[in-house]
């Protein structure tokens, strides 16, 4: 299968808004990322509206359950032919083997939807990791160990900042993703997001996939920004 290299996160409230910024903007075809909130607002008709106007497709829906429950979820969800989807990486070995087995399972033959674990939101900073969630020591250490324990049960690449992709590289090796979200056009207040970078950055640092949504979908004239940020990725080769 063939990656697209950077995703437009389309963190808008629902589809209505969402096609219409498309539409407007002349994005069409553009690779997008649909999260929880435009998906557990419009379902899986907008997966398929998505692919009419042919949409490289990233759901990231962050599945988190018992083995059994991610599996079966993933089986469904392989039925919907996107390029990638998301799990926990927390959830452990034996969960993150039952989404790849339910992938597989549910997929059409010759197409392969790649399964990526979330290794720690990028929400997230030291104290909350140490004091609030109880994991002890230093977050990329414990970045690291995620994405091993994700390569080591099937999965295709992990969510990650991009200060932490050549680490993942280095221990994964290079063919395992590393999908980096946090990508700003330039820095500035980061909003919820602890740990970001432009698209220059994330592509000499060692990402793979770049994410990007305020950034164009919040700018004066997005296809310029979507220009830019796709230019700034091509300069960090």
């Amino acid at each position: 299968m063939d990656h697209h290299n950077m995703y437009l996160a389309l963190d808008l409230p629902n589809w209505e808004e969402a096609g219409k910024f498309l539409d407007d903007n002349k994005l069409h075809g553009v690779p997008v990322k649909v999260g929880m909130e435009m998906f557990y607002r419009e379902g899986i008709s907008v997966i398929e509206k998505l692919k009419e106007n042919n949409h490289p497709i990233f759901l990231d829906l962050k599945l988190h359950d018992i083995p059994t429950t991610v599996m079966r979820a993933m089986k469904n969800l392989a039925r919907l032919d996107v390029d990638m989807v998301t799990i926990h990486a927390l959830g452990g070995g034996e969960m993150i083997a039952g989404a790849k087995e339910g992938l597989i399972a549910g997929s059409r033959s010759g197409k392969e939807t790649k399964l990526v674990a979330v290794t720690l939101l990028t929400s997230m900073d030291q104290n909350a990791l140490n004091n609030e969630v109880g994991i002890q020591g230093e977050m990329t250490e414990q970045v690291i160990r995620l994405a091993s324990v994700a390569k080591d049960n099937g999965a295709d690449g992990v969510v990650c900042s991009v200060h932490e992709a050549k680490q993942v590289k280095d221990q994964c090796g290079p063919e395992f993703l590393t999908v980096t979200p946090g990508i700003r056009l330039v820095k500035s207040q980061q909003d919820d997001q602890k740990r970001v970078a432009t698209p220059k950055f994330a592509r000499e640092n060692g990402s793979d996939i770049i994410v990007i949504g305020r950034s164009i979908t919040q700018a004066e004239n997005p296809v310029r920004a979507y220009q830019q940020a796709l230019g700034g990725w091509h300069d960090g080769k």
